[in-house]
């Protein structure tokens, strides 16, 4: 390396991100993740051993998967080649396969294909390298916030192990922070800084985890002070703006979020529910969307048990429509409370789902004939609703004759629960199939006394 290039390395580095320089030089120097990295685990055996394998880092972000990645690389002395799906094509890709195939041929030194975002790349790109990952051209490490098993191809999964990787934890954000302040090197050591108690608290919370987060934040809330300056929460604030968020409103993190809402409406616990719901509108989620979910809460889970559930579930919907954001948050937050507190019922749900599935799975007999429409003469003629008797002609406006087709004369879909209006509804049904036992009819059976 000649003097020119060793300068505009060291340039470089002193003028990267405190997030990049404070990068760990080792393995020994990552801080948490001792389930993954730690002495002992199978991924440490294997580069201590120089066994590399396909990898497929998932964490969120700031975990450190990038860095592993340059790590195992260094430990295991294989050149390091790091791209990004979001702008590398397939023509990149070959390239890069083609030197690292002479690279092994001539030098015997392994290739590390660290593909960031690599849940970005489409199937022709996975396509493109999954030859050389199989036959061992390269060694791929890809990086990913979302489910591999949703964006990556079943064929590339299968040939990579995953390695989970779990935000931080606040022990080992503060391990971060305090090695930074300290570092006289890479860090701000030199300029012997004072992080207060409350603003070290506060940037340890604000970070969720992200150790890229919380150094660039202290960064920047260090920018301006002299030497022996103190940081206080004012300066970590302004430096901040907002909280670190591994939320993504089209990844898991969504849907994670959605189906939590769901099920802590399902079990009544409205302060839990008011939580995912403003956790999902402040990270950005479609207030229609949610609102959509939540009118299907309305008829799944709460169903006739309060019939009440759905009219204001669309007047919600109605209410975010014509207000907007964030107004349209507390109509939300409203019926979030509402279908928490409301009694639960899956009998309709249960009953539409037991009546699709005989229309799916048994004959489709034609409509009893004293049902079916007769508008012109011949239908009359052919006997169309003979028969048929008229309800409010007699008592209680119940008659009993055969709705069903013939080969589902019988059948009970509908079985309320004892909760809420259903209650009222199971006394109804029990008058009704008691009316439709007299006449014969079986289904004065599986009502709740």
């Amino acid at each position: 390396m000649d003097l020119f290039e060793a300068n505009r390395r060291a340039t470089l580095e002193q003028s990267a991100p405190l997030s990049a320089r404070m990068r760990p030089r080792s393995i020994a120097e990552i801080v948490g993740h001792e389930d993954v990295i730690g002495k002992g685990t199978l991924l440490r055996q294997a580069i201590e051993r120089d066994q590399l394998i396909s990898l497929v880092l998932w964490g969120p972000p700031g975990s450190g998967k990038t860095t592993l990645a340059r790590l195992i690389a260094n430990e295991t002395r294989a050149h390091f080649v790091a791209i990004s799906a979001v702008s590398s094509g397939v023509a990149e890709l070959r390239s890069i396969v083609r030197e690292a195939a002479d690279r092994l041929g001539m030098h015997s030194q392994r290739t590390v294909l660290f593909i960031d975002e690599i849940h970005r790349f489409n199937k022709a790109q996975q396509d493109a390298i999954l030859p050389y990952v199989e036959d061992g051209t390269v060694i791929l490490i890809g990086a990913t916030t979302e489910n591999p098993s949703f964006e990556v191809n079943a064929p590339l999964l299968s040939r990579s192990r995953v390695v989970v990787l779990q935000a931080l934890d606040d022990s080992d954000i503060e391990t971060i922070i305090t090695r930074a302040l300290s570092d006289e090197d890479r860090g701000l050591g030199k300029r012997h800084l004072t992080l207060s108690d409350e603003a070290r608290s506060l940037l340890i919370n604000l970070a969720n985890g992200d150790a890229r987060f919380a150094l660039n934040t202290l960064e920047f809330a260090a920018a301006g002070l002299d030497l022996e300056g103190t940081i206080d929460t004012e300066r970590v604030l302004q430096a901040a703006q907002r909280r670190a968020s591994a939320y993504d409103k089209s990844g898991e993190a969504h849907y994670d979020a959605i189906s939590a809402l769901h099920k802590t409406l399902r079990g009544s616990d409205p302060d839990a529910a008011v939580y995912w719901l403003a956790r999902m509108l402040e990270r950005g989620d479609d207030p229609l969307y949610v609102a959509r979910r939540l009118v299907r809460f309305s008829t799944e889970d709460v169903g006739l048990a309060d019939p009440q559930a759905l009219p204001l579930a669309i007047a919600a919907q109605q209410a975010v429509h014509f207000l907007g954001m964030p107004e349209g948050a507390l109509a939300l937050a409203e019926l979030t409370v509402y279908l928490a507190l409301a009694p639960k019922s899956n009998a309709v749900y249960r009953a539409y789902g037991a009546a699709s599935a005989d229309v799916e799975s048994t004959r489709n007999d034609p409509v009893p004939i004293h049902l079916r429409n007769a508008p012109t003469r011949l239908m009359k003629d052919l006997g169309y609703g003979r028969g048929y008797r008229y309800a409010h002609d007699f008592e209680d406006g119940i008659v009993a004759q055969e709705n069903l087709p013939q080969n589902l004369r019988g059948a009970m879909y509908y079985e309320p629960t004892d909760r809420g209006f259903e209650r009222e509804l199971g006394d109804r049904l029990r008058h009704v199939r008691e009316i439709y036992a007299r006449s014969g009819d079986t289904r004065d059976e599986g009502i709740p006394e």
